[in-house]
């Protein structure tokens, strides 16, 4: 009794092992998605582009010889002089933001721009790339985009950011730059190179016609109220738009010298509005009728405007 049962379990046994080396019909079938062995890897969530509230307060390479960390988006260094004025100073740009996955590794990256100064007259741009690396931002390259240049738009195609801008011409004043050009910018190895640009001309009154701008700020630190809509539209010798209250037109004509403009006084129907739109309204023909100069700054129109007794900049989307 006990051999048959040996004979038996060995049986068993052997049959066990042949079955599981023959073929089986079913499992030579591909493997469906879900059980490849990348499974796991194609589920992981990648993490986004970092923040700009959290850029503000990371550590940037490639403006100085040395790194620098800045505290809610701003960095001082030393005075130059013991006890004089001028330091290096650093400040990362609020309105400037763009995402995309520049280096092709399936996660977005974030492009900021930061403003340079010592203390003089110029007033230089970087663009900066952060990425998360094991859980921290990493500053993964810095470009320098040039002194006083004017940023009229920007994008990301692709892998390449490409920034259209108003930069120093040849016969160009540092104080003020006339020519126009895209720029392109791509990271290769954890470097931002810049490639070739296109020159395309001198800026004209003309860049800024044919389509609406609304004013979001009578000058820095002075927001229009988001309730309100102001608009402005250049079309041929022509202004026209809404003020807080009334649609309003007035004449217009290049200046003297790039970047000159001249307003004339404004008209405008006569609708009356409670105040503050009264108010509002007032200042802002006030300002339009001083205005001397238009630029760019990060993509909006910036219209510089002087009066008798008070001189600013207001800013348009």
């Amino acid at each position: 009794m006990t051999g048959n049962l040996v004979r038996i379990c060995s049986t068993v046994a052997i049959l066990t092992v042949l079955s599981s080396c023959s073929p089986d019909p079913e499992s030579q079938l591909p493997l469906a998605p879900t059980d490849s062995p990348n499974t796991a890897q194609a589920h992981i969530q990648k993490p986004g582009a970092p923040e700009l509230d959290k850029i503000g307060n990371t550590t940037f390479y490639g403006i100085y010889e040395h790194p620098i960390t800045l505290i809610d988006g701003h960095w001082e260094g030393e005075p130059y002089a013991a006890g004089g004025a001028s330091r290096p100073t650093v400040g990362l740009i609020s309105n400037f933001y763009l995402t995309g996955d520049l280096d092709g590794d399936g996660s977005e990256e974030a492009v900021a721009m930061l403003w340079q100064s010592s203390g003089g007259s110029g007033v230089f741009s970087y663009l900066a790339v952060f990425a998360w690396r094991n859980g921290e931002i990493v500053n993964t390259g810095t470009a320098s985009i040039g002194d006083r240049v004017q940023v009229r738009s920007t994008q990301i195609d692709g892998k390449q950011i490409i920034i259209n801008v108003v930069q120093q011409g040849p016969d160009d004043a540092a104080c003020c730059p006339s020519q126009k050009a895209t720029r392109y910018w791509s990271m290769t190895k954890d470097k931002l190179q810049e490639g070739p640009a296109q020159i395309e001309g001198q800026m004209a009154i003309t860049d800024i016609a044919e389509k609406e701008w609304q004013l979001i700020q009578f000058d820095h630190n002075e927001p229009l109220p988001e309730s309100v809509l102001v608009t402005l539209l250049i079309e041929g010798n022509r202004l026209a738009g809404q003020a807080p209250c009334n649609r309003y037109f007035a004449g217009v004509e290049a200046g003297d010298g790039v970047g000159a403009i001249n307003i004339g006084q404004a008209g405008a129907t006569r609708m009356v509005c409670p105040d503050p739109l009264m108010s509002l309204e007032q200042r802002y023909f006030k300002l339009l009728s001083g205005v001397t100069r238009y630029s760019f700054v990060t993509g909006q129109l910036a219209l510089s405007w002087q009066s008798a007794d008070e001189q600013g900049t207001m800013f348009f989307k």
